[in-house]
């Protein structure tokens, strides 16, 4: 749990700071998945970063998602997912699904 002891550390710091934050955290994955359920990613409104849902292979449409709900969009689940032929193209080792809940923290 450290890791995500850190982003939620991060998110307050960022917070406290006055900046508009947000975290995406993996729900649910199916096949292969680079991170496990619970893992997660937060983002400032200033482009800072910290913690992953993806080791990188989503995390870029995470973050996009991400910037819109700090400005006004509501929160979103999103699903990724590839076939076996797909997934290196992406980054996966194997096909595979990841659901990303992101949302914007008050």
């Amino acid at each position: 749990m450290q890791v995500q002891d850190d982003v939620l550390t991060t998110v307050a710091d960022w917070r406290r700071a006055g900046k508009d934050v947000a975290v995406a955290t993996v729900v649910a994955t199916w096949g292969s998945s680079p991170r496990p359920v619970g893992s997660m990613l937060g983002v400032s409104a200033d482009g800072q970063m910290v913690g992953s849902v993806s080791g990188g292979c989503i995390e870029g449409a995470v973050v996009t998602e991400a910037l819109d709900i700090m400005a006004g969009e509501p929160p979103k689940l999103l699903s990724f997912g590839v076939s076996n032929e797909q997934a290196w193209e992406v980054g996966l080792a194997c096909g595979g699904t990841v659901e990303v809940w992101v949302e914007a923290v008050a």
